[in-house]
């Protein structure tokens, strides 16, 4: 068999594959068809200083090949998951990544530095909220204030800390500049693109929020685009997702320069996405005489 495990910002995984934030919740239902402890991590659902109710429904809605989701972050909050749900991730063997949100920067201080007590692996900051104090645009559209939260959490925990990258800009390599300035150890792109579609017989959005993430194979293009840019700008790792559906998508994000890779929205159409792709990098490994999977990162050739 090859050799599957990667370090990640400093972070041991026995395999690159991670269910993304927000499509595994904390692993607990997965967990009744399958040991989670397959996989090489989990990012869990993204957690709030207090519970989240969520958007009003309907919220999730399936376009030609994907899907568009406005959840609204829907947790339990912080107290809940360091309580109840992270010993039982900790139970497992995987790396359990914290994927945190807030919509001020001290919310997200605040958040960092109750984690930073506790067993998490590592820090996974979503700076595609909105900033409340800023008008409501995202933290992650905007350099100065991706460099501001990002500096905040940094000086909140010693924990790796990724930031999770918004595609919804002009240039992301600019803000993955930002962020590592920051002291960022790693990025994780793309976050969702915004989308919105229309239903021709009420005349009314397919989602009560009007518009959502578009997530799925229709996005995959544009976050290996994303993370070659990313990779070729930045010294520190990179974490890639984007429409990851087989272990082929897998190898292709990695050749853009992805340490390792998230899978979001193909579990909504097979659960046992995330170990087909696993055996599915064995395989492509094996056949194309690759010892150690670490060895593709980044091997592109562009022309």
């Amino acid at each position: 068999m090859a050799d599957l495990s990667v370090v990640f910002a400093g972070v041991s995984m026995k395999n690159p594959v991670i269910p993304a934030s927000g499509t595994f919740g904390y692993g607990r239902e997965y967990d009744q068809f399958y040991s989670i402890s397959r996989l090489g991590g989990i990012s869990v659902k993204g957690t709030t200083l207090a519970p989240k109710a969520g958007n009003p429904p309907p919220r999730i809605a399936e376009t030609p090949a994907g899907m568009l989701n406005s959840v609204g972050l829907q947790n339990g909050g912080a107290k809940k998951f360091l309580e109840y749900e992270l010993p039982n991730l900790k139970s497992k063997d995987l790396a359990v990544i914290a994927n945190i949100a807030g919509a001020t920067v001290e919310e997200c201080r605040q958040l960092a530095e109750l984690i930073d007590g506790s067993d998490v692996d590592m820090i996974e900051l979503n700076i595609s909220c909105p900033n409340v104090k800023q008008g409501g645009a995202a933290f992650g559209t905007n350099c100065n204030s991706a460099a501001e939260v990002t500096r905040a959490v940094r000086g909140a925990t010693s924990k790796p800390l990724m930031v999770k990258l918004s595609p919804n800009v002009t240039s992301i390599t600019d803000i993955a500049k930002a962020v590592e300035a920051e002291g960022a150890d790693a990025v994780s792109l793309i976050n969702t693109l915004l989308g919105m579609r229309i239903d021709i017989k009420t005349r009314r959005p397919v989602l009560k929020n009007n518009v959502g993430g578009l997530s799925g194979p229709a996005v995959f293009p544009i976050a290996v685009r994303m993370v070659w840019q990313t990779a070729n700008a930045v010294s520190i790792p990179v974490c890639g997702m984007g429409g990851i559906a087989t272990a082929e998508d897998a190898v292709e994000m990695m050749m853009a320069g992805a340490s390792c890779i998230q899978v979001g929205a193909a579990l909504f159409a097979d659960p046992f996405a995330p170990l087909k792709i696993i055996d599915g990098l064995d395989r492509w490994c094996n056949e194309n005489g690759v010892k150690n999977i670490s060895e593709i990162v980044g091997t592109v050739r562009p022309w």
